[in-house]
């Protein structure tokens, strides 16, 4: 994986960023992992991005639908009551450096969040007064702190701003000595050894040849190729991609062609932060992939370690039973002239003979072949045992015992062992169960990681809008706030379309998209329910409301003379077409598209009629949060084993779109 974002990287980032997101509002923030967080943005007319921010990564755009943690940490807390509903001005690369800043006015005032892509990296909220008002991680360091109260200074300049270089600063890459030249530039313009090399190949120096050798020439040429590699940047004309071998590896990720990936299959892309996204989709899955097959290799190795020891236990009882058993059997063998032994040396100690003068007459006796002395190998007094050696088996013999408990004991011995093998043996199909198990498990970790996070579905015009599709297929679009509905008048609102709006002041527009054919009188009714729930009547509990239609021609953004229409509304004129005491209630569903789950909402017959999976709902004090969760979990619960899975990774904020303002209960 790539290890980091060079200055260059960022600077492509940084520009694209701010044409992007200038002017975003940001709807919330979400921190994935202790070092990365998401920034969910909207823009003018419902428009949506997402911002992916990593400490000592990446910056960049996503396409991906991440699983959000069920409760955010402080830190992200913190960014969330500063921050949300904040609006983006600018995008900026700091200088050269690897850090991007981005400017966020809120009601509080002009606020930064400062994102530091070198090192372990940091992502910092500055607030108004320059001071640090929160950071991922809080540091004490020799040329600068990152403490909560203090003023924010950046980190000291380590390299030179290459756009502000002069041909006659590169002569001062001699003084790097006998250092290669690749590692004197990377040092020096602080762009990474990529780009270090990308530039002496355009100047046509060796990149390993030494400093102190280079002549005018060499240094006339390599400022020249720098130049020609920032025009690229200034005139914005990236050609951006990723660079893949012919085993199919992701190489690198870079915003312009590299003369030095010239060998390498490349994958190009419309924007810099589009090929970021997917390389770090790709490279993180594979982190993750490599992450759990190490930790299978581990475990299996670990339990094969186990199994071998419990295998050369088994062996090693065996042959401890075997001997033991044959040695039982050699004593009752020579039962007689064994016991006789032993008598003969407890009488002679008895007798008050030295262990030496008993040795000396076994040893007398043995040499004079006289049995049973001729079994005689040693007498070891301080464990009070004698060696023989019977039939070319060597064994002590415990001298307090007779010769029959001595054979007793060895049988005792092999029975021991014996029943140690069993233990043993049992153990090891236990063994053996687990590595089985922990492969299997490992397969299926393995497979599961292998899937890259999901990209988020492309939305259709009308998912910027409240929707649905009613029982008979007719597309039935509703603003969301006053913007939206302005937009949906002014835009989308067609001749023959059929205009519903609920009987209260501020309810949104609702539209039955016709496409010129008549509508049910079931797809009247449900729109009406639709304008109906998705009014202010819902936070405030009441359980109907009155609902009319009319025709477009019917609408009008002209006030009475004197007058003045605030943003969303409009006039009707002429006779309106009432439906009475239409009851509040919507469902919430999922239902299979294209092979993948969508999730539908909107009134309990049109959703019935796409999906048996729904949950329905009725005004409530339920938090929007809350319940998407439970409605997650409803839904999951109900599913089929094949779909549970997929339930549960569906973001909550998809639900949450079609929750109507002010929460809710299950009904």
């Amino acid at each position: 994986m790539k290890p980091e974002l060079s200055s260059f990287d960022i600077a492509f980032a940084a520009a694209e960023l701010n044409q992007l997101l200038k002017g975003f509002w940001i709807s919330n923030i979400y921190q994935l992992n202790p070092r990365t967080l998401l920034l969910k943005l909207r823009g003018p007319e419902g428009a949506e991005r997402n911002l992916i921010l990593e400490g000592g990564r990446r910056v960049h755009t996503t396409s991906y639908a991440f699983e959000k943690p069920l409760k955010p940490p402080a830190f992200c807390m913190a960014l969330r009551k500063y921050l949300r509903n904040g609006r983006i001005g600018e995008v900026q690369q700091y200088r050269f450096e690897r850090i991007v800043e981005i400017l966020v006015a809120t009601k509080g005032g002009d606020h930064r969040v400062i994102v530091e892509l070198f090192s372990k990296g940091n992502i910092i909220l500055v607030g108004p007064d320059n001071k640090v008002l929160h950071a991922l991680s809080y540091r004490r360091m020799r040329d600068r702190s990152i403490l909560r109260g203090e003023a924010f200074v950046y980190p000291p300049s380590r390299s030179e701003d290459p756009r502000a270089l002069q041909r006659e600063d590169f002569r001062n890459l001699r003084n790097f000595g006998q250092l290669e030249v690749v590692r004197a530039v990377a040092r020096f313009l602080g762009m990474g050894g990529t780009y270090a090399e990308e530039i002496l190949l355009g100047a046509g120096v060796t990149k390993n040849f030494p400093c102190a050798s280079l002549g005018d020439m060499d240094l006339d040429s390599i400022f020249d190729s720098l130049q020609k590699l920032l025009s690229v940047l200034s005139a914005g004309n990236a050609k951006p991609g990723i660079y893949i071998d012919e085993d199919g590896n992701w190489v690198d990720v870079a915003p312009i062609e590299l003369k030095q990936y010239a060998h390498l299959k490349r994958s190009s892309f419309q924007t810099f932060n589009e090929a970021l996204d997917e390389y770090y989709a790709k490279m993180l899955a594979s982190g993750k992939l490599l992450d759990a097959k190490r930790l299978m290799e581990r475990e299996v190795e670990r339990l094969e370690r186990i199994l071998q020891g419990q295998v050369m236990t088994v062996s090693e009882s065996k042959r401890e039973a075997e001997v033991s058993r044959r040695i039982g059997d050699l004593i009752y063998r020579h039962l007689n002239e064994l016991q006789f032994l032993l008598q003969s040396v407890m009488e002679d100690k008895r007798g008050g003979k030295s262990w030496h003068q008993i040795v000396e007459r076994l040893e007398r006796e043995k040499r004079q072949g006289l049995v049973p002395a001729a079994y005689f190998q040693t007498l070891r007094p301080e464990t009070l045992s004698l060696q023989v050696s019977v039939e070319e088996q060597v064994f002590p013999l415990d001298i307090r015992l007779s010769a029959q408990r001595n054979g007793a004991q060895y049988y005792a011995e092999a029975k021991k062992a014996e029943r140690k093998i069993g233990g043993v043996e049992k153990a090891i199909e236990e063994t053996r169960r687990k590595i089985e198990k922990v492969r299997l498990q490992a397969v299926e970790r393995v497979e599961a990681v292998s899937e890259t996070t999901p990209k988020r579905r492309k939305r259709d015009w009308y998912e910027k809008f409240r929707w649905f599709f009613s029982s008979v297929g007719f597309l039935t679009v509703g603003g969301r706030d006053a913007s939206t509905n302005e937009v949906l008048i002014r835009r989308h609102m067609e001749p023959q379309d059929v205009v519903f709006h609920a009987d209260l002041p501020g309810a949104p527009f609702v539209l039955i998209k016709t496409g010129g054919k008549k509508p049910t009188e079931k797809t009247l009714k449900e729109a009406a329910q639709f304008a109906a729930s998705y009014s202010r009547a819902w936070k405030e509990g009441v359980a109907a409301v009155d609902v009319y239609w009319v025709s477009p021609q019917q609408v009008s953004k002209t006030p009475p003379s004197g007058e003045y229409l605030p943003r969303g509304s409009f006039m009707i004129r002429g006779t309106k077409n009432y439906v009475k005491g239409v009851p509040l209630e919507i469902s919430i569903g999922v239902k299979s598209e294209d092979g993948a789950l969508q999730v539908v909402g909107g009134p309990t017959e049109a959703i019935v009629s796409q999906t048996k999976l729904l949950v329905a709902l009725a005004p409530g004090k339920g938090s929007s949060e809350r319940l998407a969760r439970l409605i997650r979990n409803r839904l999951a619960q109900s599913a089929s084993n094949e779909e549970r899975s997929a339930v549960v990774k569906i973001p909550i904020e998809e639900i949450q779109r079609f929750i109507p303002a002010g929460g809710g209960s299950v009904k």
